[in-house]
């Protein structure tokens, strides 16, 4: 952090997946990952609960309006999550590992959860570039469930941390980082 607190990012997001911890210049908070644990990114499939290592450039930011909203200083692309947003799952969909309309004709993820998971989401450029079906989709950035026990608190494949820790966070990212998971 800097002198008036803030926290001076290096340019890149850093996850130690044995910690359990996620860094960001000298910010360091407990993160979750996905409940099958690490794997390669080339060895990543669809479902397999695992997050993928390997470095993640961040693309942008949603926000589920009245139950988050970006803070003041975001310099990510950032957009509202709606009730007709989702994101493909489906390896024999042409849009696989994108954001798609809901009602979908594949298998799509709902993007406005009941839970708060995906109240706050950010984008990380796996599988995307161009996406390879199958390979994995949806892997993002986001909020852990609050209302369980440390130990349970996986997720399918994503990083995530605490909603106040990701406030302090949001600031700091800016275009062209990039996530590490190690």
């Amino acid at each position: 952090m800097n002198a008036a607190g803030s926290i001076v990012p290096e340019g890149i997001v850093k996850v130690d997946t044995a910690a359990g911890m996620l860094s960001l210049g000298d910010l360091a908070v407990p993160c979750a990952i996905g409940r099958g644990g690490t794997c390669m990114a080339n060895a990543k499939q669809e479902g397999d609960g695992c997050t993928p290592l390997g470095s993640w450039p961040i693309r942008a930011a949603m926000f589920r309006h009245g139950r988050s909203a970006p803070p003041q200083g975001i310099t990510l692309p950032w957009r509202w999550i709606l009730p007709s947003d989702g994101w493909s799952d489906a390896p024999e969909d042409a849009a696989y590992n994108r954001p798609v309309r809901l009602p979908h004709a594949f298998s799509a993820e709902t993007l406005q959860r009941g839970d708060m998971l995906y109240d706050i989401i950010i984008v990380l450029d796996h599988n995307m570039s161009p996406p390879v079906p199958g390979m994995g989709s949806a892997i993002f950035f986001h909020l852990w469930n609050e209302e369980k026990p440390p130990q349970e608190r996986t997720t399918e494949g994503c990083v995530a941390i605490s909603r106040d820790d990701m406030m302090r966070i949001l600031p700091a990212l800016e275009p062209g980082m990039a996530m590490k998971i190690s």
